[in-house]
C-alpha cells in the first residue's frame, strides 16, 4: 500500500516547481547570455532606462532562483519516493481500525447481520 498523502504533497511540489520555473525563470536566464557575450549586465524596467549592474550580482541572484526551484522539486521527489515506499498506512493495529470491515472486530459481536 502506498500513502497516497505524499503522492498528492510531492506531485503538487514538483508542479509547483516547473510552474513557478516557467512563469518567473525567463527573468533570470539573461544573466548568462549577458555575461557571456556582451561582457556587460543591466537591470531592465519597464518606465525607465536599463542600469549597468555588476553581473556577478545577477549571477547570484540567477543561482538562487535555481537553488530554491532545485529545492521545491527535490522534495517533491522525496514525498513521491516516501509515498510510493510508504507502509505505515497498512501496519494499523486491529484495535484500531475503524470502519465497516467485520473481520478484525475485537468483540467479535457482527451488529450489522441482522
Amino acid at each position: 500500500m502506498s500513502d497516497i498523502r505524499f503522492i498528492m504533497i510531492g506531485g503538487a511540489l514538483v508542479f509547483a516547481g516547473f510552474v513557478v520555473l516557467g512563469i518567473f525563470g525567463g527573468n533570470f536566464q539573461t544573466a548568462n547570455i549577458e555575461s557571456e557575450e556582451f561582457g556587460d549586465c543591466y537591470e531592465y524596467f519597464e518606465d525607465r532606462d536599463p542600469v549597468p549592474i555588476p553581473c556577478s550580482d545577477k549571477m547570484i541572484d540567477q543561482s538562487s532562483f535555481f537553488a530554491v526551484i532545485v529545492a521545491l522539486m527535490a522534495g517533491g521527489a522525496i514525498a513521491l519516493l516516501k509515498g510510493w515506499r510508504g507502509d505505515w498506512d497498512s501496519r494499523v493495529k486491529p484495535e484500531d481500525m475503524v470502519g465497516p470491515s467485520r473481520d478484525n472486530r475485537m468483540d467479535g459481536n457482527d451488529s450489522d447481520s441482522k
